[in-house]
């Protein structure tokens, strides 16, 4: 199925089926954060479809900009910085002319990144002020970058699940990520099970991130072999798995969301948006990955 007109569409819907579902210390319609609620997603997740619309007609960069700011006109706090990166590409990709496989199409769009959308991704990263930044002794992004926006992002890509994705053509959300899903709707899962499975195999098969960022190597390790221990008890797709969910849910909540898998939550919604943008809408496709 091409995608050229239904990027913008599928960019959007995968943020609302990221947050609708329940995945652990994160967001959903029963459980916020004390400067985010459920609603604020729902708000950031219509505020970038214009944004995100034009993607082939500007540069990578400005779209990245755009959908942020125009996010931040709904939501005071942060919400979707690390889904619009990731999503910006998507959709860019997905609008490319041509018939080449979508995977190709990111790369082709990552490749072709340059120093102005570095710039551009800069300002935008500032203006949505995310939480365990931190700073870096090249390309900071409290400075003017020098580099292309792709090696910008694969200076930070052994510490930044984003910047990973940046630097090798999205690698995590193909391999991992998108099977995942796949797998998990083939086997008649719901969209809202689909995706916290899919959550849950990709925070057992990294440490997360932004947890790394807040509170060092150490617990996002620890976070991942529990993630690991739920799959392993079955995940949703059993009693004990589901109350495990449960367990590793309430162990990630505290007042300063420091053991948010924020990072392994904004790759999840980049693989839901593959699969939609590859025809997964009803889950037809098989487990393999046709679309």
């Amino acid at each position: 199925m091409r995608s050229t007109v239904v990027s913008p569409a599928a960019a959007q819907l995968a943020c609302l089926l990221e947050v609708r579902a329940p995945k652990p210390g994160n967001v959903s319609p029963v459980a916020g954060f004390r400067d985010a609620t459920y609603e604020d997603f729902l708000a950031s997740a219509v505020a970038i479809g214009p944004a995100l619309a034009a993607a082939a007609d500007r540069p990578l960069g400005v779209t990245i900009r755009a959908a942020v700011e125009a996010s931040a006109t709904w939501v005071p706090s942060n919400t979707n910085l690390g889904l619009v990166l990731l999503l910006a590409p998507l959709a860019r990709a997905a609008l490319r002319p041509g018939d080449a496989p979508l995977r190709a199409r990111v790369h082709a769009t990552l490749a072709e990144t340059t120093v102005a959308d570095a710039r551009e991704t800069y300002a935008a990263i500032r203006r949505a002020h995310p939480g365990g930044l931190g700073h870096s002794t090249d390309q900071d992004v409290a400075g003017t970058p020098t580099v292309t926006l792709r090696e910008a992002m694969a200076l930070a890509a052994d510490r930044d699940a984003i910047a990973r994705e940046y630097a090798t053509d999205f690698q995590t959300t193909f391999d991992i990520g998108v099977p995942a899903l796949r797998r998990a709707r083939a086997a008649g899962l719901s969209w809202s099970d689909a995706v916290v499975e899919a959550y849950l195999t990709l925070l057992a098969a990294w440490p997360d991130t932004l947890i790394a960022r807040k509170l060092g190597a150490e617990a996002a390790v620890q976070v991942q072999r529990r993630a690991r221990a739920v799959l392993d008890a079955g995940g949703v797709r059993s009693g004990a798995g589901r109350e495990a969910i449960a367990m590793l849910d309430r162990e990630l909540r505290d007042d300063r969301n420091s053991r948010n898998p924020g990072a392994t939550a904004d790759v999840t919604g980049a693989a839901i948006c593959v699969v939609l943008l590859e025809g997964g809408w009803r889950g037809e496709e098989a487990a393999d990955g046709r679309a």
